[in-house]
């Protein structure tokens, strides 16, 4: 009678126990459930370890590869920083107590871990990647808003840049600012009109009002809706057009915009309730 060998664990699981063996008063199968969803929407981490044991293996022969040599530590490299953004993310949860445990083991907010790390492992940035961690900390930890929402935070994350997040940081750190003040706070000398920085001054605006991020302050009634403005009726007197850099019109963020805010740029600042 012939004995099945023992299955040898993949390289995503060796990754996730040497992750808990650092941190073994964490709560082991809850967490264990929130790394191999990270680890496994990451497609080049078992690549990695599997690669990195042959480039061992054929080191010892002489047989490498300066191209092999290079991938494998600029992969290395990125394997640290998301082990970092693993551990980082693992510690705001300690200090919330038992009640989120059911909420970080549902499978709703692994399908959440899961795109979230598909989209960190594509951003272009430090900061950005900072904006994922903190949106799938806050995601874990509070209620704030319903799963759907965090997902379109997530596409946001995804298709806005470092560009787009300067202007919403300036917005939310001062409601009712112009766009001639939100440029001259980032970048401080105004170009012409007809520049290329103009130009994608006024699409970074169009596409966040377009999203629903932001909008011009409007006065509302007491039911909520919005008061219709009345016109002036008065003429630019230098017969131009309005500027890209306009200093009249307020702009605030959207009630949707106030909530990624509130998952993205901030740490994790409330419990989950009931």
């Amino acid at each position: 009678m012939e004995i099945d060998p023992p299955q040898q664990p993949s390289p995503e699981d060796r990754l996730a126990d040497a992750l808990l063996a650092l941190e073994p008063t964490r709560r082991q199968r809850i967490l264990r459930k929130f790394i191999m969803a990270a680890l496994g929407a990451v497609p080049w981490v078992g690549s990695l370890l599997n690669a990195a044991q042959a480039y061992k293996e054929e080191a010892s022969q002489m047989k490498t590869d300066a191209l092999q040599q290079q991938w494998l530590e600029e992969h290395k490299f990125k394997l640290q920083e998301l082990s970092k953004a693993l551990s980082e993310t693992m510690q705001r949860f300690d200090g919330l107590g038992d009640e989120i445990q059911d909420r970080i083991e549902s499978e709703e907010y692994l399908a959440i871990v899961r795109k979230a790390f598909r989209i960190w492992d594509q951003a272009d940035t430090e900061q950005k990647r900072e904006y994922v961690r903190r949106l799938i900390a806050n995601a874990g930890a509070t209620l704030a808003a319903p799963d759907d929402l965090v997902r379109l935070f997530l596409d946001w994350l995804n298709t806005y840049h470092e560009a787009h997040f300067a202007v919403i940081r300036e917005i939310y750190k001062n409601p009712g600012i112009t766009r001639a003040k939100i440029w001259e706070i980032i970048h401080g000398q105004f170009p012409r009109e007809d520049s290329s920085e103009a130009d994608l001054f006024k699409l970074l605006i169009a596409d966040l009002s377009f999203g629903h991020v932001i909008r011009q302050h409007r006065e509302t009634n007491t039911d909520g809706q919005f008061v219709r403005k009345t016109s002036s009726g008065r003429r630019s007197p230098s017969g131009t057009m309005k500027s890209a850099f306009d200093d009249e019109e307020p702009y605030v963020l959207t009630e949707l915009g106030k909530k990624f805010v509130h998952y993205v740029f901030t740490d994790i600042v409330q419990k989950i309730e009931g």
